[in-house]
């Protein structure tokens, strides 16, 4: 659910001559809040030279009216993260800047690369391994990995033909696997970027005198751009003053994150063409045709889980209502001040409504099931609340496997669903029903057809080669000669 997974970060960016665009990134990253909350910044340019600020925390903590007017340029790119590679610190906040030749590149990255510890080798970045030089990796994510391999490229370059940037790209770019969404600025360019998979979104955006890069199409409505396409898988998007470039890199084979329709993306974004409120809406209706249920009230757990009830109570007949009230002032942490206190965190976010559920017969419907913990103290407290019946519906399979492309959820021994049977869910959680939908009507609520996505996280088949070990803090405290880091191959994946 939603509070057991920690989201793939936000990217966005914005090319507009003669105008400045701080402001508008401001904005953009604000729709873009949901993706990751541990850090956000913003890169500018002004033609001559690039303006980094980051700080820890949300858009609001970081950014204030001062800082704004600092970052003075008509190009620019930010981001919000959330850490998959690196820790949850300000020297692994972006975009990241490296100055290259006679200037400057700043990158934002979303996703996780599979083959890390491989490049970190090569640059000989890992801890003990490196001398100082030009491309010392200074911050302990990955994404810092590719701004040095960009960096490189430029100090192998030759003389300036104003395509530094394009050029390094074209070369590194197909040195990378797993996930990569980027956005990229020099002095005078605007660059995105899909991986060959399209693993994670990005889309291209129109608005007066001006172009957009987003994570999702929400971005591109707050700041008033009209949705022109997706990036395409395998492909690097070039804008400067001639207008927008398209270099196909790689060949493409999409396989977008099928949990950004269930869970991550914002449900007034579109994927695929597809609006993911719809779908989310049509995840509930197959549920109820899949699980249905004897009950007085169909109710979600907020927020992510109110479409697919929507979907639910409409195809089932059963009354939709609301069993919580969220305080929408708590964010994704929050003080408990000793360990007693500790189970009353979902109490803090989610507090029950007494008068809706007692005597009551409820159908409770979330997006997923990752850990667990969260899930069971909801049963807790509903039963508290006096809910005779509790059904628990989710509108996605088992989440089994361990996501290696950008979703921070652990290994696989953290997953509720690796080892355990619904039933044997069922009777951890306290429910008197549990269902999952089936794999086949998630994909169907979408339209999109089963080719066109990564379900890795619930099938165990990996589309990219993925480590055997968790690799979130291997450029931290791991050296190449501890650890066996080992491959699983996608034709060795779970069948």
């Amino acid at each position: 659910m939603g509070s057991d997974v920690r989201d793939a970060c936000g990217v966005f960016g914005i090319y507009a001559p003669g105008h400045m665009v701080a402001n508008q990134i401001y904005l953009g990253l604000f729709a873009l809040q949901h993706r990751g909350q541990e850090s956000a910044g913003i890169a500018c340019s002004d033609g001559d030279t690039i303006t980094v600020i980051k700080e820890m925390g949300l858009v609001a903590q970081a950014f204030d009216d001062v800082k704004l007017a600092a970052l003075d340029g008509h190009i620019g790119i930010g981001h919000v993260r959330y850490s998959t590679t690196g820790s949850s610190e300000w020297r692994n906040a972006q975009p990241i800047f490296r100055s290259v030749a006679d200037g400057g590149i700043a990158l934002g990255h979303n996703g996780n690369l599979t083959n890390t510890t491989e490049l970190a080798e090569v640059l000989g970045t890992l801890p003990g391994m490196f001398e100082h030089s030009a491309t010392e990796v200074d911050s302990t994510s990955d994404s810092e990995l590719i701004a040095a391999l960009l960096a490189q490229e430029f100090s192998n370059g030759e003389d300036s033909d104003g395509r530094d940037l394009e050029r390094a790209l074209t070369t590194v770019l197909p040195k990378l696997s797993g996930a990569f969404s980027l956005v990229l600025i020099d002095e005078a360019h605007l660059f995105g970027v899909r991986d060959p998979h399209g693993i994670r979104p990005l889309v291209l955006g129109r608005t007066d005198g001006g172009w957009v890069l987003a994570s999702e199409t929400a971005a591109l409505d707050i700041v008033g751009a009209h949705f022109v396409r997706e990036v395409e898988p395998g492909e690097l998007v070039a804008i400067d003053a001639a207008g927008v470039r398209s270099i196909r890199y790689a060949d493409p084979t999409p396989n977008l994150c099928i949990f950004e329709f269930v869970y991550i993306a914002r449900p007034d974004t579109q994927l695929y063409g597809k609006s993911v409120h719809l779908a989310r809406q049509r995840m509930g209706e197959e549920l109820a045709r899949q699980a249905p249920a004897d009950a007085d009230m169909v109710m979600p757990v907020p927020e992510s889980g109110v479409p697919a009830a929507q979907g639910y109570s409409r195809a089932s007949g059963i009354a939709y209502g609301d069993g919580f009230v969220k305080n929408r002032y708590v964010g994704r942490t929050f003080i408990q001040p000793d360990q007693r206190q500790r189970g009353s965190g979902v109490r803090i976010k989610l507090n029950p409504i007494a008068a809706n559920l007692s005597g009551k017969k409820v159908v409770v419907v979330d997006d997923s099931i990752v850990r667990g913990t969260t899930t069971r103290q909801i049963i807790t407290v509903l039963r508290e609340a006096g809910a005779v019946e509790v059904h628990f519906r989710v509108s996605s399979p088992p989440y089994r496997w361990p996501c290696f492309y950008g979703l921070d959820t652990g290994e696989r021994a953290d997953l509720l669903a690796a080892d355990m049977s619904v039933g044997e869910i069922q009777d951890f959680l306290g429910v008197d029903s549990l269902a999952y939908l089936d794999l086949d009507r998630l994909v169907a609520a979408t339209e999109v057809g089963h080719e066109s996505f990564c379900s890795a996280c619930f099938t165990g088949n990996y589309p990219v080669a993925v480590p055997l070990q968790d690799t979130k803090l291997v450029l931290e405290n791991r050296s190449a000669a501890d650890h066996d880091f080992g491959q699983i191959l996608p034709e060795q994946s779970a069948q």
